[in-house]
């Protein structure tokens, strides 16, 4: 299918093949046939790609902080990759997407297939959108006109904040779509309008709706708002404009009466002088988006409305009205479409978007377009009639696909496997433009949505699960049935029945399981394992994770998604701990600090020989401190590493210190041992048993 796609590293917009999303249980999969390109917030986004570097930093400054804190914790090399990494990540544009339902998923009820749905999909063939960010439209209401709703939201959530009563005295700053509809849905409420731009046709359509003006570029909008007022001062001031300068918000504070609204929808600078709201006790407020929900994990992806009689109007809601006021003519946006392409002339519509500033609605149409198993999949390169030969001497590597495209698999996994020679088959990804991305950045055959089928490829020796976590346990089980080797991204599964049913499907298992403990391999910590391996007396090991903050709502802190963090990433200091030691773990057990998201805690370990360890896992510590460091004590001597740069020994004979430019935390050392184990035949890197006992111990920790 096409989708429209923007490089944050040079603002490329382009049109391209992506493979087709499959429907989510809490979504609706839409064939779009209509959407609005936002000419305000689409413009920024361009605007922003195509700054240079300095600029893109001079914009974000507290983006450069965090990156000057981790090159003095990390280094300047691997800061620079990642920095890069997540420019070069693609942007898929678009928020405004009018359709028919193609299929719906199993949690949802009151939809039918092929129904009219507007929602806040993104510009391509097919979406796929959580319910609640979806509306059914109105026979009344055209495919043209729908498309506006979710701004129409944008405006409406403006003017809920303002709360207008029946005659109030309204100022309207910036006049584009939002400013435009911000205007009729004012008169709607009985207010008078004073609307205030630069453009000539933006305020001639604003008077054209009921609004009183005043043209920026021959008249003092102070002046005119005093009059209009009667003397008074305005009763509020929706600032829908877009600019970097903090004069609109000085001028609306000037404009108001004493104890007067201001609402901020759009974008100013906002260096507030005190004494414009100290004087008046006015009140300013920023309005988010489409209303109650917006940012709101669980309302958004997981479909869990609010009750309406604590919240009546939520973003769906706010849909809805929009939508009902369109039905009956009392929003009017069909003089507000200026343009109109094809999506196949998307590149076009954004070329207008950059170099008409008085550009207003600029609608793509869509021919439509048959889903299918191949929709689901883009071939990404001319090899393909390599991967498909029955000749075995054409290509001997491993041949590897991976399930998942995430940050993580993007940056560091697939690079790391691509490094140590695996030949790379097909990526999948859930949306189809993260899985694009990784394909065409590394060199996949193929791009795909449908795991199953890429499971089903007899042409594949192993998969790479790099997933959100609670999907790990049933793609190994999936994987292992098909007969592929498995590398699974920590963590191996979030419950003990999740591991009971992998142990099961293993034991008849003849593939290699592996799990990507990565930092077994790191150089410095083989270097402290042959130097223990020396000593068979007890040690004690202490290891400090300085993990940082990382909000509630973050999918990882989700016990049913990411089964929190002790079980999603302190596993691999359990593993840690376990490998250095080379014992079997006795007893265990965790302190948590009071924690709503229990990620402070400490873990305690016992092993066999008499071994102790503990595991400071803390969340509530600077980011300016590095992340890792490992110190084991035994026979008066001491290792001490420093975030896998900095290796010291003290009164250790023979051993001072071992030093990297760059810190190395095994990623491509792990890849190479579990592609060289797959191409020979050999058993895991890593001994199944071990995987299975830190697996458990990780999920008896969070249990207790």
């Amino acid at each position: 299918m096409k989708q429209i796609l923007q490089s944050l590293k040079t603002g490329l917009t382009e049109v391209i093949e992506v493979p087709t999303p499959n429907v989510s249980s809490n979504s609706l999969l839409i064939k779009t046939s209509t959407t609005l390109v936002s000419s305000g917030t689409e413009r920024m986004l361009i605007e922003f790609g195509k700054a240079g570097l300095i600029n893109k930093a001079r914009q974000q400054p507290d983006k450069v902080k965090m990156v000057l804190d981790k090159i003095k914790t990390d280094g300047l090399k691997p800061t620079i990759d990642s920095v890069f990494n997540k420019l070069d990540k693609p942007l898929p544009l678009g928020y405004c997407n009018v359709g028919t339902i193609y299929d719906i998923g199993n949690e949802i009820k009151g939809f039918n297939k092929g129904q009219r749905i507007v929602s806040n999909g993104k510009h391509a063939e097919v979406v796929n959108v959580p319910i609640n960010l979806c509306a059914k439209v109105p026979d009344q209401v055209s495919d043209e006109d729908a498309s506006f709703t979710v701004l129409g939201s944008v405006a409406l959530q403006g003017l809920r904040l303002v709360k207008p009563t029946l005659g109030e005295v309204v100022v309207v700053m910036g006049l584009g779509l939002i400013g435009l509809m911000t205007v009729q849905l004012l008169r709607a409420n009985g207010c008078r309008v004073l609307g205030i731009d630069f453009n000539k046709d933006k305020l001639a359509l604003a008077k054209s709706f009921g609004a009183e003006v005043v043209d920026l570029n021959k008249e003092d909008p102070i002046s005119v708002s005093e009059i209009y007022s009667r003397g008074r001062g305005v009763d509020a001031v929706i600032v829908t404009a877009s600019t970097s300068s903090n004069e609109p918000i000085h001028q609306a504070a000037q404009m108001c009466r004493k104890r007067a609204r201001i609402v901020l929808v759009g974008i100013t600078g906002l260096k507030l002088l005190r004494d414009d709201f100290y004087k008046k006790e006015l009140t300013f407020q920023v309005s988010s988006s489409y209303g109650p929900g917006r940012y709101d994990p669980n309302y958004e992806e997981k479909g869990q409305d609010y009750p309406v009689g604590f919240v009546r109007w939520t973003e769906q809601r706010n849909f809805e009205a929009v939508l009902d006021m369109m039905a009956t003519g009392a929003l009017n946006v069909k003089p507000l479409i200026s343009h109109r392409f094809s999506i196949a002339e998307a590149e076009k519509a954004y070329e207008t978007v950059s170099s008409d500033k008085s550009s207003l609605g600029i609608l793509l149409t869509y021919p439509g377009i048959e889903i299918s198993a191949e929709s689901r999949k883009v071939s990404l390169s001319n090899k393909e009639n390599i991967k498909n030969s029955n000749d075995k001497n054409i290509n001997k590597k491993v041949k590897l696909s991976f399930l998942g495209a995430g940050n993580y698999a993007t940056s560091v996994l697939i690079p790391a496997f691509k490094d140590v020679g695996a030949d790379l088959v097909s990526v999948s990804s859930k949306t189809g433009v993260s899985g694009l991305h990784a394909g065409r950045k590394h060199g996949f055959y193929e791009t795909t949505t449908d795991s199953i089928n890429l499971l089903n490829d007899d042409t594949i020796d192993a998969v790479v699960i790099s997933t959100r976590h609670n999907s790990h346990s049933e793609l190994v089980l999936k994987s292992l049935k098909a007969k592929k080797h498995v590398f699974v991204e920590k963590p191996l599964c979030l419950t003990l029945d999740e591991l009971s049913k992998i142990k099961a499907t293993y034991s008849s298992s003849k593939n290699i399981l592996m799990v990507g403990f990565n930092r077994r391999f790191s150089p410095q910590i083989k270097k402290m394992k042959s130097l223990l391996n020396n000593i068979s007396d007890p040690k004690a090991i202490v290891m400090t994770v300085n993990a940082g903050k990382i909000s509630n709502d973050h999918w990882t802190q989700d016990l049913k998604v990411g089964g929190g963090r002790i079980i999603g990433e302190a596993c691999h200091f359990i593993d840690l701990m376990r490998f250095l030691i080379g014992k079997t773990i006795a007893s265990y057990q965790i302190r948590y600090m009071d924690s709503s998201t229990k990620d402070t805690a400490t873990i305690q370990l016992s092993f066999q020989d008499g071994s102790i360890g503990s595991i400071h896992y803390f969340a509530n510590g600077s980011k300016s401190l590095p992340k890792e460091r490992i110190e084991i004590f035994s026979r008066g001597s001491v290792l001490q590493l420093d975030n896998y740069r900095k290796l010291i020994g003290f009164g250790w004979p023979g051993f001072n210190k071992m030093n990297l430019w760059q810190q190395n935390k095994g990623q491509k050392a792990c890849a190479k041992a579990f592609i060289n184990s797959v191409s020979k035949g050999d058993k895991s890197p890593i001994p199944i048993e071990e995987i299975f006992e830190v697996s458990k111990i990780s999920v008896d920790l969070v249990n207790q």
